[in-house]
């Protein structure tokens, strides 16, 4: 009887969870739903998960969109589910102590590795801003930030405390990235998508299909009882229950014809400076048979 156990262990797939708040919604409904025993759970960063997706240690996953483009020829993404904005985020932004169009051969502080959001505070400030900052990576601090750079990058949870508590503290001026892309190119942002390896798909097709069901399914019933997920968020969390239900509604879990626009206009504009081609074929996965 054991073995039998062991066996169902192995042959579950294996799925990364991101564990930044944006990510809660499609997670917090596979409880609700009673699908989340049928997935191997991983927790981790964005960039941890991708790179884990990539090398073939997850079979599906979120993946953060740069690494996605770069990888879409050994990856399928699952249509209508994904991270991103239809104008502002709340969750990624540029905090400055000067006007944007000022920061030319400024410090500017990146406080995360997600290249994702990094190459998009870069393009805006490049084309939108006419400014080439000078760059460099560190913790995600804002007060420290501030005393080595003139700007801040900050994506997840940091940028949430960033932007709601600390800057206005600190007389700082919050940049919101979605919005100003939004604003830029009249088109949703997609942070991560949702991908699963096509190696795996070609064995277990049903199986991928399966998961991208009962992720729909628990995005849908997490944005019906949204109120409730804040307030069960907010007990452990830094925000309070209302801000939470707000951030959740501002975030774009589809994925579709405009979504994909978006992507494409980004790849458009980053891929050959990104290590992607400009007209990248994103490939979806197709119905269930």
């Amino acid at each position: 009887m054991d073995n039998a156990n062991d066996e169902h262990q192995r042959s579950r797939p294996r799925v990364g969870h991101i564990q930044f708040l944006n990510c809660l919604p499609l997670y917090w409904g596979l409880a609700r739903t009673g699908t989340l025993l049928d997935l191997e759970l991983t927790k981790d960063t964005p960039e941890k998960l991708s790179e884990r997706l990539v090398r073939g240690d997850l079979d599906i996953g979120p993946i953060t969109l740069v690494e996605y483009l770069r990888h879409a020829d050994g990856l399928v993404a699952l249509p209508d589910i994904a991270v991103g904005c239809d104008g502002p985020v709340m969750s990624c932004v540029i905090v400055s102590q000067r006007p944007l169009e000022e920061l030319d051969g400024a410090r500017v502080a990146l406080g995360s590795t997600s290249r994702t959001s990094v190459r998009l505070a870069q393009l805006l400030l490049s084309e939108r801003y006419g400014v080439e900052p000078a760059y460099f990576t560190c913790p995600p601090d804002l007060g420290l930030m501030m005393q080595e750079a003139e700007a801040a990058v900050l994506i997840g949870d940091a940028a949430l405390r960033a932007s709601l508590h600390d800057a206005p503290r600190l007389g700082l001026q919050v940049h919101d990235l979605g919005l100003m892309w939004k604003e830029w190119t009249g088109l949703p942002f997609v942070f991560a998508v949702w991908a699963a390896r096509k190696d795996y798909l070609a064995r277990e097709p049903e199986t991928v299909h399966d998961v991208h069901r009962a992720f729909l399914a628990s995005r849908d019933v997490s944005l019906e009882e949204v109120t409730k997920v804040a307030e069960q968020a907010a007990r452990w969390e830094a925000f309070d229950a209302e801000l939470l239900e707000r951030y959740f509604r501002t975030l774009d879990f589809r994925f579709g014809p405009e979504q994909l626009a978006g992507v494409r206009e980004f790849a458009r504009r980053t891929g050959p400076t990104t290590g992607f081609p400009a007209d990248v074929t994103v490939e979806l996965l197709p119905p269930a048979e």
